[in-house]
C-alpha cells in the first residue's frame, strides 16, 4: 500500500500536533491504532512500514516513513 498524499498530510499533522517524544514504536502504533480517521489499511501500513526503534520528533518518524 502507498500513502496518497492526503494520507501522508493527516499522518504528519497528528505526529506533530498530538504524539509526545520521545516515543517507541509501540507508543506510536498504539496512538495510530487509536484514530478513527484512519483507516484499517492504512493503521496496518503504519505498524509494518515504521521501523522498531525509538523516535525523538515528527521528522524523525516521517523519515524513516520515507515520507
Amino acid at each position: 500500500m502507498q500513502m496518497n498524499d492526503e494520507a501522508k498530510a493527516k499522518v504528519q499533522m497528528h505526529l506533530e500536533e498530538h504524539q509526545e517524544y520521545p516515543a517507541a514504536k509501540a507508543d506510536l502504533v498504539a496512538a495510530c491504532n487509536s484514530l478513527s480517521d484512519f483507516s484499517d489499511d492504512e493503521k496496518r501500513w503504519f505498524a509494518q512500514t515504521l521501523p522498531e526503534r525509538t523516535y525523538n520528533s515528527a521528522q524523525d518518524v516521517m523519515s524513516a516513513l520515507r515520507m
